[in-house]
């Protein structure tokens, strides 16, 4: 019988050492965008009901896996090479807004989440300031 319990706690262990282990691996490919220094998550299934959860980048694979009903993503930079993050992710700017604090590019690109701005399907957008860069996917929701 001792045998028996001391078997079934290796298993045990082994399976939840195998899960944490998975779990692990999944975290940084659930992130849209590598290498950001805060991201943010909007859940919900419309902009009119979106919630914002955001984190800083250490707690942004965790933060993400614990998430259900995500319909976009935002990540900040405190600076990007935007030519060769648009070639990183097949991007092509759309139109450009330009601001008194920033200028936004609405672009198409291969990116899981997609939206419809003015007859156009977006899917990233870049927002460039002083201060950094924010991309999201497909769209920036709220300030930024």
């Amino acid at each position: 019988m001792r045998k028996l319990r001391g078997f079934t706690v290796l298993i045990f262990t082994v399976l939840a050492a195998l899960a944490l282990l998975t779990v692990l691996a999944a975290m940084p490919d659930r992130l849209v965008f590598e290498g950001g220094e805060r991201y943010t998550f909007y859940v919900g299934n419309t902009s009119k009901n979106c919630r914002v959860v955001s984190c800083a980048a250490a707690e942004a694979g965790l933060t993400r896996l614990t998430l259900q009903d995500v319909c976009g993503e935002s990540a900040t930079f405190s600076d990007l090479d935007i030519d060769g993050f648009l070639k990183s992710v097949n991007g092509k700017i759309m139109f450009t807004e330009e601001m008194s604090d920033s200028v936004n590019y609405y672009c198409t690109a291969d990116l899981p989440y997609s939206v419809n701005v003015k007859n156009f399907n977006i899917n990233l957008h870049i927002c460039v300031r002083k201060d950094g860069v924010t991309v999201g996917s497909p769209i920036i929701f709220g300030g930024y």
